[in-house]
């Protein structure tokens, strides 16, 4: 019994002791360098979308905003 209680409280001990390195460890990615790169991905999404629109403006807009009047506009 003795040697049961031996092995439940060495699992025990073990435990506590790799929770508590998990919970001291520092060895993860810090804030600063998350914000920098979700800001990043923030202002390159914003430039792609601004390319985008300046080449549907003056290409694609003109085109489709006269089909879609010419659709409408349908005398019959």
């Amino acid at each position: 019994m003795k040697r049961i209680m031996n092995k439940v409280t060495h699992k025990a001990n073990m435990l506590a002791i790799k929770a508590k390195m998990a919970l001291t460890n520092n060895h993860a990615e810090g804030f600063v360098d998350t914000a920098i790169k979700i800001l990043m991905a923030v202002v390159i999404g914003a430039l792609v979308l601004a390319g985008l629109y300046m080449l549907f403006d003056k290409t694609v807009l003109p085109t489709l905003v006269q089909r879609i009047k010419d659709m409408f506009n349908y005398a019959g």
